[in-house]
């Protein structure tokens, strides 16, 4: 990070987890769950949150309006079609901003809306001068915007820039299209454009949702959006864990409460039926998780050799496992973390007792098992020693 040249980051974090999250098949949140989500998301620093599309049913509305008057840090944002009726159902929601949103690909002018480009951006235009003109911050957020010719982002954006003053304006990669490479180029193209801060919203179907995000802040991007767990639809969004802990470790903004990180990830986890992967970035069961003897050995001396950060930070906890790769150094070092200390011949017949159990399980051993087998390992090296008694004798 020393040495390649970045624009120094302005950013702000807009959590989608209770809009886009929500969209991913199967979800449904309850009302008391969208609170709580929204409640740890404002302890922990976020300034915008998603909280609904107002539209979609009136429990959805009644939803977004409780959270909007919980009296919260964070602004209140939510979703908007280029309706009127969309923009009166965020009105009543009393929001801080809202996000009206179209289409300008030809994709999805041409299969979806069935009309022209002057006819989607004549609709925005209303849309926003309605809500404008009722006292609501604006997000102009353009759908299908990596699919969307450069310079028509631009027209759309600067004439409602000049038309409307809009507090933001959005590029959505709707269907996960960009790569750092695409997504610089391309905030960078608007950046050079307008005055108006630029939001990121990327989608994770090739896997480069984080990197997208931090790209675009890279480039200029003010807000970035995110999800716990990286939820939402079809492979999901850019994770709020991810970027925020990137945010922290390589571009050292460290205003949020990453010690949460952990804690919301399973929350959501248990309100959405979504486990993360084990081998998920910061909140995953095994991202602190070490079996490899070398690991565990210099892990005891030092957890920064293999760990980039303190599981601490974010919340977790380290857990050493023994398994196949498991040394002598390290089960010695782990046996006595957990309160034992055995002789040398011991921790030999141990260490061939583990790989044999975990060869025949093909899985590691717990501390319940691990003690089982100290137990045994203690009695075998008694048991000569007793019958050599008896011969004595």
């Amino acid at each position: 990070m020393d040495f390649i040249e970045y624009r120094p980051l302005d950013i702000e974090i807009c959590d989608v987890t209770l809009r886009d999250g929500e969209q991913t098949p199967g979800v449904v949140f309850t009302k008391e769950q969208k609170l709580a989500v929204a409640s740890e998301l404002d302890s922990m620093g976020i300034e915008v949150i998603e909280a609904g599309f107002p539209v979609v049913s009136a429990c959805e509305k009644e939803t977004v309006k409780e959270i909007a008057n919980q009296g919260f840090n964070s602004r209140i944002c939510c979703l908007s079609r280029a309706v009127k009726g969309d923009v009166d159902a965020a009105l009543e929601c009393d929001v801080d901003i809202v996000s009206i949103f179209i289409a300008m690909s030809d994709m999805h002018l041409k299969y979806k809306y069935h009309r022209s480009f002057e006819e989607m951006l004549g609709c925005a235009k209303e849309a926003i001068e309605y809500a404008t003109d009722h006292g609501l911050k604006i997000r102009f957020a353009a759908e299908d915007a990596s699919r969307t010719p450069i310079d028509r982002l631009k027209r759309a954006f600067k004439e409602v820039e000049s038309e409307y003053k809009v507090q933001y304006v959005s590029l959505a990669d709707t269907v996960g299209i960009l790569n750092p490479s695409t997504t610089k180029y391309l905030v960078g193209e608007i950046f050079k454009t307008v005055n108006t801060s630029i939001c990121i919203h990327c989608h994770d179907d090739l896997g480069m949702a984080t990197a997208n995000t931090l790209a675009a802040a890279e480039a200029g991007a003010k807000q970035l959006h995110t999800t716990v767990n990286a939820i939402g639809e079809r492979a999901g969004n850019a994770s709020l864990e991810e970027v925020m802990v990137a945010l922290r470790v390589q571009y050292g903004i460290d205003r949020y409460d990453t010690t949460k990180l952990t804690a919301l990830s399973r929350m959501v986890s248990e309100y959405s039926g979504i486990t993360p992967s084990v081998n998920k970035a910061v909140v995953g069961q095994n991202a602190f998780t070490h079996e490899s003897g070398i690991h565990v050995a210099a892990i005891l001396e030092e957890p920064r050799t293999y760990e980039l950060f303190l599981p601490e930070m974010v919340g977790g906890k380290r857990n050493l496992v023994v398994g196949k790769h498991t040394g002598t150094k390290a089960l010695k070092g782990i046996i006595n973390s957990i309160g034992f200390c055995l002789e040398r011949e011991e921790l030999c017949a141990l260490i061939e007792k583990v790989k044999v159990c975990t060869e025949e399980k093909r899985k590691s051993i717990s501390r319940e098992q691990l003690e089982r087998l100290i137990s045994q390992v203690r009695q075998e090296q008694k048991a000569p020693e007793k019958q050599e008694e008896k011969f004595t004798i």
